[in-house]
């Protein structure tokens, strides 16, 4: 924990200390997503057709793997992954450009932090980044389709040897055994998306073969043992975008919902001034995914080095004692 903080802590100065780059980088790029992830929520708020046809295939799949459908936990589950695969389509077009080429400038920027005060990446620069970073943004999601997968294959083996027990027949074993699952489900997904967010960060700070599935590897490999600290590092994000995704809900979707006339000019600016604040949000989790990686690096290079004089120790012992 006292690592995450650090890293936050570095992550608001380094913000501070190249402001008008990373707020230009959040005005430009960041915010047509940041709005139509807003938006996102407020047209499934308004009209829930869509919510509601990918919720009730999510509820045919679990009731087809034996899961308990009905049950809190795995209602909830359904209800989050029915909106996160709505925002993720309605947002797609975005996502892939703009938030890539957004995350290009952003690591470009953080990646010198503190040697030199940094000016805004060329736009080459960031022309030259975007095919390797498309293609791990994509090989990313293909990995997160498989963690869940993987996870829900794991789930279905659960079920069915709970089905076969009789475990399945009693309602508090039946709900134990939901929650535990949607527990598992939580922490493979989550370890899955911090490792999938620091291979962005390697794939545009390193020279890994034009992206795909080399840092993926390359973050696997740098984030063993810091998983704990990843985790702690996304939290507050995580909470801070699902507290400005509530308080959109609130001053802007709610008043639009009840009002009857056209939309207020306040409501808009207000919306927009949401928008921006949760694109400051998406910037500074960047930031935050940069020096997480340059800790990562710096301790697997110290680690290294303690390997190679531990292993060159060894070998002139029998030297010494010869000697001797």
């Amino acid at each position: 924990m006292g690592e995450a903080t650090k890293v936050l802590r570095s992550s608001i100065h380094a913000f501070l200390h190249s402001y008008h780059s990373y707020t230009s980088v959040a005005a430009l790029l960041v915010l047509p997503v940041s709005a139509l992830i807003l938006l996102s929520q407020a047209v499934v708020a308004s009209s829930p057709q869509a919510l509601r046809l990918i919720s009730s295939r999510l509820r045919s799949l679990f009731l087809a793997a034996s899961f308990p459908a009905a049950s809190p936990p795995f209602s909830l589950l359904n209800l989050m992954l029915s909106q996160t695969i709505f925002s993720s389509l309605f947002a797609l077009p975005f996502t892939l450009t703009l938030l890539v080429l957004a995350k290009a400038s952003v690591i470009q920027t953080a990646i010198e932090f503190p040697r030199r005060r940094p000016s805004p990446p060329p736009f080459s620069s960031l022309l030259r980044l975007y095919s390797p970073l498309l293609l791990t943004h994509l090989f990313t999601s293909f990995v997160l389709l498989s963690a869940n997968a993987a996870i829900f294959s794991l789930l279905f083996l659960l079920f069915c040897a709970a089905e076969l027990t009789g475990l399945s027949s009693s309602p508090s074993s039946l709900l134990a055994l939901s929650s535990a699952g949607a527990v598992l489900y939580s922490i493979a997904v989550a370890n899955a998306v911090v490792t999938c967010n620091l291979a962005i960060v390697v794939s545009a700070a390193e020279d890994c073969g034009g992206g795909g599935f080399l840092p993926v590897l390359k973050a696997c490999f740098l984030i063993r043992g810091r998983v704990a600290t990843a985790l702690s590092l996304a939290l507050p994000f995580n909470l801070a975008m699902a507290a400005v995704e509530a308080l959109f809900q609130y001053r802007v979707a709610r008043p639009y919902r009840l009002s009857s006339g056209p939309i207020k000019l306040s409501v808009v600016s207000e919306g927009f001034t949401i928008a921006y604040i949760h694109s400051i949000l998406i910037v500074l989790e960047i930031i935050a995914g940069c020096l997480f990686y340059k800790s990562c690096q710096s301790g697997s290079r110290e680690n290294w080095e303690d390997g190679a004089d531990h292993h060159y120790q060894t070998e002139l012992e029998p030297e010494d004692k010869c000697a001797v």
